[in-house]
């Protein structure tokens, strides 16, 4: 077992080498079909991160069919972030422990470890957080069972494509760029938002809202509104708050593809503004949510 652990840790760190060389050596190979390929890829997969790793399958904030769930899932594995399991079993453990000396993706221990350390080194997560992630209800499902055993095939399958489609600049823009960017983007919300930025709500944590850091992450910026209200669909919930994912989640809705959506009542909002920012809550003190 150790050995397979020092295995997995070796090759996250040249995957994650491997696209910042091949970032770096975009620009110098532009070609404009590549860089719209990469774009339309970053779009999928960065959805598949903020849609379906975060709101849908962190945080269960919608109902989609089955098969929807996974083709968003799939995408989100395509961006290079680990797999569904890994990725949300340390997330629910960021918001059990956030901003203690277990949380996984606490800024206090600096850049590295807040951006990347969990991704890196497959033993940080649960001994930093001295208990195993929560993760039954995924293991139990084949297809994210699947996905954890054979992750690192898909996103070689894919650039084995570009790279037969299209040479170098395909893969240069399409996996280098393009991972460089959602890696960036993805991390930066660990470190800037428990730093900078405003707070609308007394939540336990030093989570802040970031409308510029919302704008990079299709709309995953508006932190402290998520952990105030951490089952919400909608994260930017004031008008002026831009939030992409959850214009997608709307549009879903409107053609009948999302049921169940959650978004925080007037009474939730009230109890966050007289929470405040001085205790925990407890297991009792849950939020409702409304449709």
């Amino acid at each position: 077992m150790p050995a397979l652990v020092h295995w997995l840790e070796e090759t996250n760190l040249c995957w994650f080498m491997g696209m910042l060389l091949l970032g770096a050596c975009a620009p110098f190979v532009y070609d404009p079909d590549a860089f719209r390929v990469s774009v339309v890829l970053a779009f999928l997969s960065g959805f598949g991160v903020t849609l379906g790793y975060h709101r849908l399958l962190s945080h269960r904030s919608f109902k989609v069919p089955k098969l929807l769930e996974y083709f968003f899932a799939y995408c989100g594995a395509h961006a290079l972030q680990r797999d569904p399991i890994v990725w949300v079993s340390t997330h629910k453990l960021h918001h059990k422990h956030a901003d203690t000396q277990m949380d996984p993706n606490a800024p206090t221990k600096g850049v590295w470890l807040s951006y990347i350390g969990w991704y890196l080194y497959n033993d940080y997560v649960p001994n930093k957080c001295e208990e195993l992630p929560n993760d039954s209800e995924l293991k139990a499902q084949a297809f994210y069972q699947f996905l954890h055993d054979t992750y690192f095939w898909h996103p070689t399958a894919l650039a084995t494509l570009l790279y037969l489609y299209g040479g170098f600049p395909y893969l240069a823009w399409g996996m280098g760029m393009r991972i460089t960017v959602l890696h960036l983007t993805t991390y930066i919300q660990n470190h800037v938002n428990h730093l900078w930025g405003e707070r609308a709500w007394n939540t336990p944590d030093t989570s802040t809202n970031s409308w510029w850091v919302s704008m990079l992450c299709l709309g995953e910026g508006w932190h402290n509104n998520h952990h105030a209200f951490p089952k919400s669909a909608r994260h930017g919930l004031e008008w002026w708050q831009v939030d992409f994912t959850w214009e997608l989640i709307k549009l879903l809705k409107l053609v009948g593809l999302v049921t169940d959506v959650k978004l925080p009542t007037e009474v939730d909002k009230r109890r966050m503004i007289s929470f405040g920012s001085n205790k925990r809550r407890t297991k009792n003190e849950a939020l409702t949510y409304h449709d």
